[in-house]
Formats: structure tokens, C-alpha cells, sequence
């Protein structure tokens, strides 16, 4: 398949997956994809990290971890990738542009190769998952990453292929910033793993805290179905 049928085959796909006649669902992908929806999901991973790290400059350093798979994912993407290609998004494509459905007039910016929320929220997962080890905390960021990538599409904002492409360079940037952090740590003589305890995980983060994220999220996630009733009211 040569670029130019994998760039028509790509604007087929957006418009079989893009919105719905459904007044709720459109509400769903407008609450999922608000990015203050998910502040008290950060807020509960940087609990996790204050409480089982007990050096500061350990807590700093995962922080600045943190910090740079953002800004490898997003801030380089939106500053030079999505000007530098300058792909249209769908809803601003001469082509089909009038065909997407759009929910409560949101069309994004001009540009969107690639997605940045795709590739933030799967950067930020794939690190937790690399830093906690837990698997039930890697399972919920996985799909909270790919539940947020999916309303990009609903929402007609960004091609699948932009979307596609935000998840693999958020999983490398993810990866990324936890191998430096392994580096430094292990140079500071602060980089632990390998326990075995039905108390912690194998990087020696208690699962209780852990379970405290998730009930975190379950609530976000109430929140998110009482708050599109409302919007649609």
C-alpha cells in the first residue's frame, strides 16, 4: 500500500469510527477527553510517589522523569512534528472536513499529526507501569491512555493514524524517561526492585497506596458518567 492509499484508507476509517447519533456518548467523549477530568488521577500518582520514596532527591528525579516523557510526547510534537508535517485535521480537511461529526463545535487546531493526547497519556502510562509494577495499576493506565486516544477519533479531531502514531511515540517517550531514571537511580545507589511480598510490589511500592490511585480513578470515573447526564440535560 503506497502513502497515498494508506492516507484515503485512514480518512475511510475516521469516518466509519467518528461520532455517533447518540446525545450521551457524545457527552462521554467530551467529559473523557476534558484534560481536568483526569487531575485527580495525577494527583493520586504523585501520592504513590511521595509516600514510598522516602529521599527527596529521589522523589525530584521521578518528577523530572515525569516531567520530560511530557515534553518528549507532547510539547516536541506540538512545537515541531505537527508544524513541520502539517497534516490537517479531519475536521479542517478540504476533503472531508464537512463529513465529520463534531461535538459542541470543538474542531481543534489546524494541525494534527500526531495526537498529543495520545501520546501524553500513553508517555505517563507506560512509565507508572515501568516505575509501580503493578499489574492492576498497568491494566487501568493502559486503558485510561487508550480510552482518551479513542475520543480524539470520536470527536473527529484526529485521524486513526495520528492517533496510532501519538501511542507509539508516547510508549517510546514512557520507556524513554524510565531507563534515564534507572540510570540515575542506580548512580545515587536509590534504585531498588525485585521484592517479593504480598504487601509490595517489585519495585517496592506498598499496594495499598496503589489501591488508593485506583479508587481514584473509579471515582473519576463516576464523575465522568454523572457529569455527560448533565451536560445533556
Amino acid at each position: 500500500m503506497d502513502l497515498t492509499s494508506l492516507i484515503e484508507a485512514d480518512k475511510s476509517l475516521l469516518l466509519a469510527l467518528n461520532g455517533s447519533d447518540n446525545p450521551y456518548a457524545d457527552a462521554l467523549a467530551w467529559v473523557l477527553t476534558t484534560a481536568t477530568t483526569w487531575v485527580p488521577l495525577y494527583v493520586g500518582l504523585f501520592y504513590i510517589v511521595m509516600r514510598n520514596n522516602n529521599s527527596v532527591r529521589k522523589i525530584l528525579l521521578i518528577l523530572a522523569m515525569a516531567g520530560l516523557c511530557v515534553v518528549m510526547a507532547g510539547t516536541l510534537n506540538d512545537t515541531f512534528v505537527k508544524p513541520g508535517v502539517a497534516r490537517w485535521r479531519p475536521t479542517h480537511d478540504l476533503e472531508i472536513g464537512t463529513l465529520v461529526d463534531v461535538v459542541r463545535g470543538y474542531r481543534g487546531g489546524r494541525h494534527g499529526f500526531f495526537s498529543s493526547h495520545a501520546a501524553n497519556t500513553m508517555g505517563v502510562a507506560v512509565f507508572f507501569c515501568m516505575l509501580v509494577r503493578s499489574r492492576s495499576l498497568s491494566i487501568m493506565l493502559i486503558l485510561w491512555a487508550l480510552v482518551n486516544s479513542w475520543t480524539r477519533i470520536y470527536l473527529g479531531v484526529h485521524f486513526p493514524l495520528d492517533v496510532a502514531c501519538g501511542l507509539a511515540w508516547g510508549t517510546i517517550s514512557g520507556l524513554t524517561a524510565w531507563l534515564l531514571f534507572r540510570f540515575v537511580a542506580r548512580q545515587m545507589n536509590d534504585y531498588k526492585t525485585g521484592f517479593v511480598s504480598t504487601t509490595y510490589t517489585s519495585t517496592g511500592y506498598l499496594k495499598s497506596d496503589v489501591d488508593v490511585c485506583e479508587t481514584i480513578m473509579a471515582l473519576t470515573l463516576l464523575y465522568v458518567a454523572i457529569r455527560a447526564c448533565i451536560i445533556i440535560v
